[in-house]
Formats: C-alpha cells, sequence, structure tokens
C-alpha cells in the first residue's frame, strides 16, 4: 500500500475555488482536465438546483514539483459543483452503467441572455454534459488529500 501525498508538507492547502465569470471558469477548467470519475459519482439535485461530480483530478498545479523532485504525480479528489441548474442534458452518458469512468476534457460557459446560460462539460470519446443555468456559478473544492497517481503519469494528449 503506498503512502498518501502530502500537500508538500503543509505548505500548500487544498484548492477552494468560485467561477462567477469566464476567466475564472477558464481556471478551474484547467485545473479540472484530465479529471476521472465513475458515472455513480455525478449527481443532479433537482430541488438544490445543483449539478456535482465528484472527481479524481489530476493536481496539475503540483506536476512540475513532482518532476523537478522526481516523484511521482498526484491525483486528489474533488468536488466540481454547479450551482442554479434548471436542466440537465447528456450525450454519449450511459446513467445505466453506474461503474463507467468518465474523463473530462474541458469546461465552457455559453452566455445566454440575462446572466443565464449553458456550462458544458466535454468528456473523452465524444461524451457531453450540457447545464442550462440561471447564472454563472462553479465550485471546486478538494475534499481529500493527495494521493500519488495510481498510472505514475500525467495525462496527454498527443497530436
Amino acid at each position: 500500500m503506498s503512502a498518501d501525498a502530502t500537500f508538500e508538507d503543509g505548505r500548500e492547502a487544498p484548492l477552494r475555488l468560485k467561477a462567477l465569470d469566464t476567466e475564472d471558469l477558464a481556471v478551474i477548467a484547467a485545473l479540472v482536465q484530465d479529471a476521472v470519475f465513475p458515472a455513480a459519482e455525478m449527481k443532479w439535485d433537482r430541488k438544490a438546483r445543483r449539478f456535482a461530480i465528484l472527481l479524481n483530478r489530476f493536481r496539475w498545479e503540483d506536476a512540475p514539483k513532482a518532476e523537478k523532485r522526481k516523484r511521482s504525480y498526484e491525483r486528489v479528489q474533488s468536488v466540481l459543483a454547479v450551482e442554479d441548474v434548471l436542466k440537465v442534458q447528456t450525450q454519449g452518458v450511459d446513467k445505466a452503467d453506474a461503474d463507467m469512468v468518465y474523463s473530462l476534457l474541458a469546461i465552457a460557459f455559453q452566455p445566454g441572455e440575462d446572466g443565464t446560460g449553458r456550462v458544458e462539460l466535454t468528456l473523452a470519446g465524444d461524451g457531453a454534459i450540457a447545464l442550462e443555468v440561471e447564472a454563472l456559478e462553479v465550485l471546486l473544492r478538494d475534499v481529500t488529500r493527495p494521493y500519488f497517481a495510481p498510472s505514475k503519469k500525467a495525462p496527454s494528449h498527443p497530436e
């Protein structure tokens, strides 16, 4: 059994970010690129108007330190939550297969009228999740200690 990683022995803290505009969303999108999650970890709470995913996020912010110190890359479990969700649509997502693992490639926002819009989550393999929102509010929060990435590799996207 491998030991947990350490948030660099306490000099770093878990991420807690909120995006209220497209510039903020670009930061969160970069941090969750290549996060993986099983279908069972997606939930839309219609009454609370919240869509959330428990992700296994690659710690892009730690990758340069891992390379410099020649140690394993890290992942951390994080909650990605979108607030004020009015409608959820999916493409290429099999809700019946709870064990299916998806990889998040990108997050974008398509503005509508009066602050409304559509948050689009692009998944590997032509999958997508579209969230119609009353206003843009996306939260990212690390909820566990980092752990060494099982693959021991950084995700890559060959051209």
